[in-house]
């Protein structure tokens, strides 16, 4: 069992070291690079940034911090779209992520609609995405990478 807390500035840091552990493991595993992450992921204060600019949340395990999520709720809390959600690989495939799921729901129960999107090559995300009950809605070309990015909405 988890719980999640509002993250606060002095978890920037850990944040920024749990994200960049995280993407740099999918990197390796899905695209044979040893580095590769989206914006900010390794950056503390990419992470006290986005504090500022959404709800940011840590999840905790044994009172440590194993990941954390990033929404944005738009005006009137109608719909609201997931920024970034990571857990540590030490901690994944264990149903955490559902719990995190439930957590927002749960926490945003005005959100009529969720949207997110993860990298096309990020199978077991969109695995997840899926059994949650999110729906797989277009998908964009990234300009910077070329990258191909999964928009999903429930």
């Amino acid at each position: 069992m988890i719980t999640i807390q509002l993250a606060e500035p002095q978890d920037a840091k850990t944040l920024a070291e749990i994200q960049k552990k995280t993407f740099n493991e999918d990197a390796r595993q899905f695209q044979n690079k040893e580095e590769d992450g989206p914006p900010g992921y390794d950056s503390s204060a990419w992470q006290a940034e986005m504090m500022q600019k959404g709800h940011y949340y840590k999840l905790l395990a044994d009172d440590a911090i194993i990941g954390g999520m990033i929404v944005f709720p738009a005006p009137g809390g109608e719909e609201c779209h997931l920024g970034r959600i990571y857990l540590d690989p030490v901690y994944q495939n264990k149903g955490y992520g559902q719990e995190a799921f439930r957590f927002l729901f749960d926490t945003y129960p005005s959100a009529q609609k969720w949207t997110l999107d993860t990298p096309s090559w990020a199978v077991r995300n969109q695995y997840l995405y899926q059994k949650l009950g999110f729906i797989r809605i277009g998908e964009i070309q990234d300009g910077s990478s070329g990258e191909t990015i999964i928009e999903y909405e429930r």
